[in-house]
């Protein structure tokens, strides 16, 4: 398909994706902003094309188990970027479905404690089905993890819907100085995972959104509609506080490996998921809008097509001025949109977006829409991912 806008693009490039296809160990550096879950699918697809994407998750998770490890330590939560390491697995290499499973194994919600306990002491003593059939060195390792966390684990700590990656991670995160890089290194080598997914700050905060109807909201399980009804006011103003408890904006500074990680990709991409929650949360701390307008790679959106809990009160255009403003926000008087975004990804035929799309509007900021399929009759109403990914690897 030929798109003409401001300037005129092939997509997909067949030439470029028989390359990428043939040998993805040299593929680009395709960078998202996000959570964990929304792109699990695309990560499947993604893997097939380049080994080296670059995914900046989101820290901030309050809901579920994984907050429970969040709350017990005064971590940054830990789920999010669990997901999306085993969603870039490659579960080809000897001994790695076997470490899939155990790190996506949750235990039991209806089960006792005592049983639980028992489970993962058998577990830590490698007599656990899922952990004896895991070949050395990688079971020696896992085991030692376990151990780890039994003897970091406070008083009383449930084991209910508990999942095993996540303790892995918090036993190697306690054990390596709170560092999150090398834990992620270490869980990376351990189940072959094809890219680097890093979260965007490691410290223990709040995502806290302030609404239009003068409400504050503490905590990133009460956007997203998953553990408390939606919201039912728009959001005007998105931040991250160090206290639940009358919570002011702060404004960490990314650190500056993570600097060097999104001035060094070829393509930048802010994805599907929770527009708030996963995507905005990422721009917040200080330096991200600057980082990115550094780089001169392509910048892409793609839109979610199906409605977002969290997009309460605003259409598509005020999404993609939302995105702008959060992007710019380092240095508003000299940041500008071409800086940090270039080019929006929609099915204008079948994506059921919110408000009519203000073309004008986009080509004033120098935007160009990729108007392309991206919906088909197998994911309906939602986005292909063999219909995406191959426009994201073509733009590259």
């Amino acid at each position: 398909m030929r798109i003409n806008f401001l300037s005129t693009i092939d997509v997909p490039d067949n030439i470029k994706l028989a390359r990428y296809l043939r040998s993805p160990d040299l593929g680009p550096k395709i960078l998202f902003f996000s959570g964990g879950t929304a792109l699990k699918k695309a990560c499947s697809e993604l893997i097939q094309y380049t080994h080296h994407s670059i995914h900046i998750i989101t820290p901030f998770d309050s809901g579920g188990s994984s907050a429970i490890l969040r709350e017990a330590f005064k971590m940054p939560a830990i789920g999010d970027v669990r997901n999306r390491l085993l969603s870039l697995a490659d579960r080809s290499i000897q001994g790695s479905p076997e470490i899939f499973s155990l790190f996506a194994h949750r235990f039991h919600p209806d089960d006792n404690e005592m049983e639980l306990k028992k489970e993962f002491k058998r577990m830590i003593e490698g007599k656990h089905p899922m952990v004896s059939t895991i070949p050395d060195p990688m079971r020696k390792i896992i085991r030692h993890h376990l151990k780890l966390f039994e003897n970091y684990m406070p008083e009383g700590f449930s084991f209910k819907k508990a999942s095993i990656g996540n303790i892995i991670l918090t036993a190697g995160y306690l054990n390596n100085q709170r560092r999150m890089d090398t834990v992620i290194f270490i869980f990376s080598k351990l189940v072959e995972v094809r890219g680097i997914v890093r979260p965007v700050i490691n410290k223990y905060l709040h995502l806290t959104a302030e609404l239009e109807n003068g409400d504050i909201v503490v905590g990133q399980h009460l956007l997203t509609a998953k553990e408390a009804d939606p919201i039912q006011s728009k959001i005007i103003k998105l931040f991250i506080s160090e206290r639940r408890q009358n919570p002011k904006p702060v404004m960490p500074k990314i650190r500056n490996k993570m600097k060097a990680l999104i001035e060094e990709a070829d393509l930048i991409c802010y994805p599907i998921g929770s527009f708030y929650s996963s995507l905005i949360a990422n721009l917040l701390p200080s330096g991200v809008g600057k980082a990115i307008a550094k780089n001169p790679c392509p910048k892409v959106y793609i839109p979610n097509i199906k409605g977002d809990p969290e997009t309460f009160g605003i259409d598509i255009n005020d999404q993609i001025k939302t995105l702008i403003s959060y992007l710019t926000k380092d240095d508003p008087d000299n940041l500008s949109t071409n800086h940090v975004l270039n080019f929006i990804i929609m099915d204008l035929k079948s994506g059921q977006y919110n408000g009519n799309v203000d073309i004008s509007f986009f080509q004033n900021q120098g935007i160009q829409i990729i108007d392309f399929p991206l919906v088909s009759s197998d994911s309906a109403p939602f986005l292909d991912e063999k219909l995406f990914v191959p426009v994201l690897m073509s733009l590259c």
